[in-house]
């Protein structure tokens, strides 16, 4: 395992298990929510996202940790390459908690 992207829905830990898959990997890791947005939420198109994942991907010859989805956005771009896909699947229930409680503390930090 050299190149991996980690998927799954909001709430099912894929930064938290990404970012430790990589450090025992001995490879980077690599969020693709981080190029995704831009400041005050921006959005780039398919094609400015695309190109920012190619480039982070290039800089990483030797391997890759990849949390995120976006295929609308970036088509095979991550899967093509990956030689493992990992899929959370977690208890909806357990989602909707981290997911709650994620968003009461990004809430009480932006007042």
């Amino acid at each position: 395992m050299r190149r991996v992207n980690v998927k799954g829905t909001s709430g099912s830990g894929k930064t938290t298990f990404a970012q430790e898959l990589a450090e025992r990997l001995g490879v980077p890791f690599v969020e693709l929510d981080a190029l995704h947005h831009g400041p005050d939420w921006y959005q780039p198109t398919a094609e400015e996202f695309r190109a920012r994942v190619v480039e982070a991907m290039a800089q990483l010859p030797d391997g890759w940790v990849i949390d995120g989805n976006y295929e609308a956005k970036l088509g095979d771009t991550v899967i093509a390459p990956a030689d493992t896909i990992v899929w959370l699947d977690l208890p909806l229930r357990l989602k909707l908690r981290r997911v709650a409680r994620r968003t009461r503390e990004r809430i009480r930090d932006d007042v």
